[in-house]
């Protein structure tokens, strides 16, 4: 079962989010992202007026007078949500770690989609695809979405969360090392200690065969993963967000203290009062992030960077408004 932190933070996010769905994403997440295409309606009179290439030439030579062909727009999408579930996305230095603030971005996104009918799905993974939650509607699914990102792992029973709708599913040994050898070169890790975005996205590739907006949520503490955001996003419309702690673009001069990759175990001492040292320190975090950037504006995916400690509303917003800007050129 949930533990009561974990059911008390997803009421918490539910109220946030609730709110700035109603009031601010409603008609930005419509006119942003839109259905797969138009699908057959039905056949009518022609009108004065009516597009001529709409003109269904076997059904007017069989009546003898002009028909045309009515389509409508297939509105309905599938948002799938791929949610990096491993250890550095525990650290948090102001009140909120950077899986809580993925958790509370997730709900934005899953709860602006029910809004719409759309359906949401889930891909939790670390070193490793963990769980898989097909998509599906309703506000019961949505909130079961939210409490998934929190809790997974979380303690022994998290993986038991109770919700309706479709049950997870669960990643066997046996598709994990087919995956592998999708990817050559990639050695299994301990659970939770690295992070492998190629494989998941690999995985997404493999179950869901409907075109999709993907939304892959994470710190990007990997490496070799551009290829598979690419064949993605052939097929999909890949978002990549960026979730990063203050701590880790720039550090206090507080003395020596012992700092720890939550990913690898590794621990070494630092002198934090160098500025030579705190330095060197923001120029590679901030080389880091250009770099993503540089990189994906390439495979033409749109990049969000999220502050766990600040608004999770406001890079959304700012992206929904940038992507409508591009798709009116």
């Amino acid at each position: 079962m949930l533990t009561a932190d974990i059911i008390r933070r997803v009421k918490e996010i539910q109220v946030r989010t609730g709110r700035h769905v109603a009031d601010v994403l409603a008609g930005e997440y419509v006119c942003v992202f839109r259905g797969a295409g138009i699908e057959f309606d039905e056949v009518r009179p022609y009108q004065p007026g009516d597009d001529v290439r709409c003109i269904d030439w076997n059904v007017t030579a069989r009546a003898g007078s002009p028909y045309v062909k009515r389509y409508v727009e297939e509105r309905q999408l599938t948002l799938m949500l791929m949610a990096d579930i491993s250890a550095s996305q525990d650290f948090g230095s102001a009140g909120r770690s950077k899986r809580e603030a993925s958790a509370e971005l997730c709900a934005l996104l899953a709860f602006s989609a029910i809004r719409n009918d759309d359906k949401v799905g889930l891909v939790l993974f670390h070193s490793q695809v963990q769980q898989y939650i097909p998509p599906r509607k309703g506000q019961k699914h949505a909130l079961r979405v939210v409490r998934e990102v929190l809790a997974h792992g979380a303690d022994d029973g998290a993986d038991d969360a109770a919700g309706a709708g479709a049950p997870a599913i669960p990643i066997s040994q046996r598709f994990s090392q087919r995956l592998q050898a999708l990817l050559p070169g990639r050695r299994p890790r301990p659970p939770r200690q690295g992070t492998d975005i190629a494989n998941a996205l690999e995985f997404v590739l493999s179950v869901n065969k409907r075109r999709s907006v993907c939304f892959v949520v994470s710190d990007f503490l990997d490496d070799g993963f551009e290829g598979a955001l690419s064949r993605a996003n052939r097929r999909h419309d890949i978002v990549a967000v960026l979730i990063t702690d203050p701590r880790e673009l720039a550090i206090p001069g507080v003395g020596v203290v012992s700092l720890t990759d939550a990913e690898t175990g590794r621990s070494e001492l630092h002198d934090t009062s160098s500025g030579a040292f705190r330095q060197t320190l923001e120029r590679r975090a901030e080389d880091r992030v250009a770099a993503l950037r540089t990189r994906l504006e390439r495979r033409g995916i749109d990049l969000i960077h999220i502050d766990a400690s600040a608004s999770v509303v406001e890079p959304l917003v700012r992206f929904f408004k940038q992507r409508e800007a591009k798709t009116r050129r």
